[in-house]
């Protein structure tokens, strides 16, 4: 039996292009399409994240990347969770939820205000996920339209309220 190293959470470093980019892709295309949007980001996600004010979260297990997860800058203080996946051999061990609390202890340090996310209706293990860490659903009147067709799910989490 072979024992694997604990995961280990760390920002996206040079080199991590591909890694991101084949995480999210196999994610996307196993459950949905992979839309316009989608490849401008898995395409440069330096440019489209890093650049505006964003952060790349890698989940590693022995050198190789099991998981990512990005925090898109919004409105001042506000960030987006995005681009969140495991790798497939590798869900179900609790390592999304492990990887999404640590992005949102990165974002309290920052001082970040609120979190948002919009996910899919037919992906109940990671709604559950997020309400177990305390995202709350959105009321249609304060919902935005996405940019991603699949999105029908929007939820945030309130970090502090002044």
């Amino acid at each position: 039996m072979t024992v694997l190293s604990p995961v280990e959470f760390r920002q996206f470093e040079a080199g991590d292009e591909t890694a991101f980019r084949e995480l999210n892709e196999a994610w996307i295309a196993g459950n949905f399409v992979v839309e316009d949007k989608d490849w401008e980001v898995l395409n440069d996600p330096v440019g489209h994240i890093i650049a505006a004010g964003g952060v790349i979260f890698m989940a590693m297990q022995d050198g190789v990347a099991i998981g990512t997860c990005a925090l898109l800058a919004m409105d001042a203080g506000e960030f987006e969770v995005a681009k969140m996946t495991v790798a497939e051999k590798c869900r179900g061990q609790g390592i999304g939820k492990k990887l999404l609390t640590h992005v949102i202890e990165y974002a309290r340090g920052m001082g970040a205000s609120r979190l948002y996310l919009e996910t899919n209706s037919k992906l109940q293990s990671a709604i559950h996920v997020y309400e177990s860490l305390g995202f709350r659903h959105l009321p249609a009147e304060r919902v935005k339209p996405s940019p991603y067709a699949r999105a029908d799910v929007y939820m945030e989490l309130l970090l502090r309220l002044c």
